[in-house]
């Protein structure tokens, strides 16, 4: 029952979150690439996420623990800081592009912008189902495996992969190419978060020294 109430309240306080970050700087409730973007946005989550409530509820509740009061490192706490403005940033530019016309974006491209979007919120969910422990805060539990296979044997964050592809595709799903400028510090600001959380494992995950030295890319294949 407690599962099934932090399910509802996650869910629920999401909805609300887009609803005021997209609909407030846009003006109006007549805006339907933000109410697709958000119904995207839920289907994209809620199917994984019920699935780790039903079969793994201790991998659910470390995907709902997140914030910055939920980090240990205190250069943690400001990135997670970073990485919401940067989504905030995302919303409110491109809505008020929207508002006051400044892109002019074709249907086609607000479709296939939610296709992306749609991809990157699966490959993020995927990788919680495959690991277990990955958590939405910097953390090493005692005997947690180091997972190499997989996502996890192309790059070593595939969680942040999935994230980055979804962020790109938000301003295209919400019709805005001034919202794309958003996308280069959202990029740094995970940088960021992946080379502080690499100091941890190294330091503290066993065997991470050496999964890094099968896998060489952190994010992007052939690129970094």
């Amino acid at each position: 029952m407690k599962v099934v109430l932090q399910l509802l309240a996650s869910t629920i306080g999401g909805i609300l979150f887009m609803g005021v970050l997209l609909f407030l700087p846009a003006g109006t409730f007549d805006y339907w690439q933000a109410w697709v973007f958000i119904a995207v946005f839920i289907v994209g989550t809620m199917g994984p996420t019920v699935y780790l409530a039903v079969r793994s509820p201790a991998a659910f509740r470390r995907r709902i623990t997140s914030g910055p009061w939920a980090e240990t490192r205190l250069a943690q706490k400001f990135i997670i800081v970073g990485i919401v403005l940067s989504f905030v940033a995302v919303g409110v530019i491109s809505s008020l592009d929207h508002r006051f016309g400044w892109s002019t974006v074709p249907t086609a491209v607000a479709v296939i912008g939610n296709a992306v979007v749609f991809a990157g919120l699966l490959l993020s969910e995927f990788v919680v189902i495959q690991n277990n422990y990955a958590a939405a805060t910097i953390t090493v539990e005692a005997e947690q495996p180091v997972v190499s296979t997989g996502l996890y044997g192309v790059v070593r964050h595939p969680m942040y992969a999935g994230a980055l592809v979804m962020f790109l595709g938000t301003p295209l799903a919400l019709a805005s190419y001034w919202g794309l400028l958003t996308v280069i510090p959202g990029f740094f600001v995970f940088a960021a978060r992946i080379t502080d959380e690499e100091k941890a494992l190294r330091r503290e995950l066993d065997g991470y020294d050496e999964y890094t030295k099968k896998v060489h890319y952190r994010l992007v294949p052939g690129v970094w």
